[in-house]
């Protein structure tokens, strides 16, 4: 199973932080979140995400200074703001974009 990032930036006792890039149609290992966290889109691009068996889940566009908090509910990962998002923990994902998507990630621990 993959990281929840391309590059781990810093890590303390309280957050790690990560960089993560996916150049267009790049898709991430399945990977499983088990922090609550909260990115940061530099470079944004339209993400789809696939649950553990393959199966799409939607495409959602990330636009460049969006920030997505998301807490870990379970099995599920639950936006904390008004966006609805609700993901598996355990999922990969896609960008479906023709540009590259970069993102910074901030796990808490």
């Amino acid at each position: 199973m993959g990281e929840v990032g391309t590059t781990k930036v810093y890590e303390n006792d309280k957050v790690i932080m990560w960089e993560f890039v996916l150049e267009p149609g790049e898709q991430t290992p399945l990977h499983t979140h088990q922090h609550d966290y909260v990115f940061y889109v530099l470079d944004g691009a339209p993400l789809q995400v696939f649950d553990a068996g393959g199966n799409e889940l939607g495409t959602f566009d990330a636009t460049a200074g969006s920030v997505f908090p998301l807490r870990l509910e379970g099995d599920d990962l639950v936006s904390t703001d008004d966006q609805g998002h609700r993901v598996p923990a355990t999922h990969s994902a896609r960008n479906a974009g023709p540009t590259r998507y970069r993102e910074i990630l901030v796990e808490s621990k």
